[in-house]
């Protein structure tokens, strides 16, 4: 009898994922299960949520209660089941979605009727208005826990871009129902004036919008330290209280925080208020008000020494070549990036250095995909169905896969690519040991 090979590295693959998963479920259940008189259960994206929930943990235990944060990834149908108190912070991400690491709740738990007649809950929604399904992840769990008998302790709180008078009255209520003393309220980290020092144009002649890479450094003061994946947060005059993230495409040793910014159009042809000022409108010299934004759920961690696979697209290179340059200049070189754009002749971000990095062998393999320069339009989606054999050997030799660039265009699609080349199963085992990870915007 012949024996397919790839059969072999299927299910082996399959094996080692289940088995990761088996022990993360049991280590989580047995987190969940600790007897705490509080559950705060966050959702979160980019840090803040999971910062708010272990701050409002904090505040509880003040007050002499037991209280345990908990991703609500972590919390399955037999937890939530057990619990009496429960909060929940919880972010929306993209249009009224959960965030990635909240999936396995919103697929097992969320997706059927429960009897929550037993559980006490109040809901955290932390979202953008400027999005029309403003805390829209927030609102279908408060429904849901509502439909499933839970009872409110208070009404649904919604934050709209880290406003402090929301997260204040949010916090106001928690004291008042657990018998805490009031204390100061959390806030993010303040604005630092910030100083434009270069900014070029990246692709003319493309026919899409234009693309500028920027460089920052503090007026005042050293560079601050930040890892790869972290964001930059910045007011821009006209908007003070509606911060745009984005991600850095330099590590600190380079002496300066790099970005990619594309000049947004809306339908009408007018320009984006961020894009346009940081585009077009300020001066090399002048200040921005700006701050460093962690962004844990997208840092390297525990894969800093997994081969790695980066996909994204348009400006979304600027988080990947990040993480790259940083692998890089530790000595890691199994390295594949996986990269989608227009014309290769005009929007080849980083194309010399990407060049170089092959050459010298720092960088495994690259897959540049662009879209029109050829009759039949070609994505980062077709790439990697294309390579899935060998994707699927990268991830079964231990790698990570990190993406990054657009939720509309981009992310989905390479969601089902890689589900069409794994399985379901297999990427959500990745997800929930950290190996597959998500920057989209």
């Amino acid at each position: 009898m012949t024996l397919d090979p790839m059969r072999w590295l299927w299910a082996g693959l399959f094996l080692a994922l289940y088995a990761a998963l088996c022990w993360r479920t049991l280590r989580r259940r047995a987190a969940a299960a600790t007897g705490a008189e509080w559950l705060v259960a966050y959702a979160s994206q980019t840090g803040t949520a999971e910062a708010l929930a272990r701050h409002t943990a904090s505040l509880l235990a003040t007050a002499g209660h037991t209280a345990q944060a908990v991703s609500l990834g972590q919390v399955d149908a037999a937890a939530l089941g057990a619990a009496r108190q429960v909060l929940f912070v919880v972010a929306t991400f993209g249009e009224g979605e959960a965030p990635d690491a909240a999936a396995p709740f919103v697929r097992n738990v969320l997706d059927s009727s429960r009897d929550l007649s037993g559980l006490r809950y109040a809901v955290l929604g932390l979202g953008d208005a400027s999005y029309t399904q403003f805390c829209g992840f927030a609102r279908s769990l408060d429904a849901w826990l509502a439909a499933c008998g839970a009872h409110a302790m208070f009404e649904r709180v919604e934050v709209d871009r880290v406003a402090p008078a929301a997260i204040e009255h949010w916090q106001e209520l928690v004291c008042r129902l657990s018998g805490a003393a009031p204390v100061q309220a959390w806030t993010a980290a303040p604005f630092q004036p910030w100083v434009l020092t270069e900014r070029s144009l990246l692709n003319p002649g493309s026919v899409g919008a234009p693309v500028y890479r920027i460089r920052l450094r503090p007026r005042d003061g050293a560079l601050p330290e930040w890892e790869s994946g972290d964001l930059v947060q910045i007011a821009v005059p006209t908007e003070p209280d509606r911060p745009r993230d984005y991600s850095i495409a330099s590590v600190p040793a380079e002496g300066a925080v790099e970005l990619l910014v594309r000049l947004y159009r809306r339908p009408d042809g007018s320009a984006g208020a961020a894009s346009s000022w940081l585009c077009e409108g300020m001066e090399p010299g002048e200040v921005v008000q700006a701050r460093m934004h962690r962004h844990e759920r997208f840092h390297l961690d525990a894969n800093a020494d997994r081969p790695l696979i980066c996909i994204g697209n348009g400006t979304g290179i600027a988080g990947l070549r990040a993480h790259l340059k940083a692998r890089i200049d530790r000595g890691e070189y199994r390295n594949w990036l996986v990269f989608g754009e227009r014309q290769a002749a005009h929007d080849h971000h980083y194309g010399a250095e990407i060049g170089a990095w092959l050459k010298q062998g720092k960088l495994a393999r690259c897959d540049a995909v662009f879209s029109r320069d050829q009759e039949q339009r070609r994505y980062v989606q077709h790439a990697l169905k294309a390579a899935g054999v060998e994707l699927a050997q990268w991830v079964e030799q231990g790698a990570a896969i990190y993406v990054c660039g657009s939720l509309r265009t981009m992310a989905a699609d390479v969601d089902a690519a890689l589900e069409a080349i794994l399985g379901r199963p297999a990427l959500d085992a990745l997800t929930a040991a950290g190996r597959y990870r998500r920057d989209v915007y």
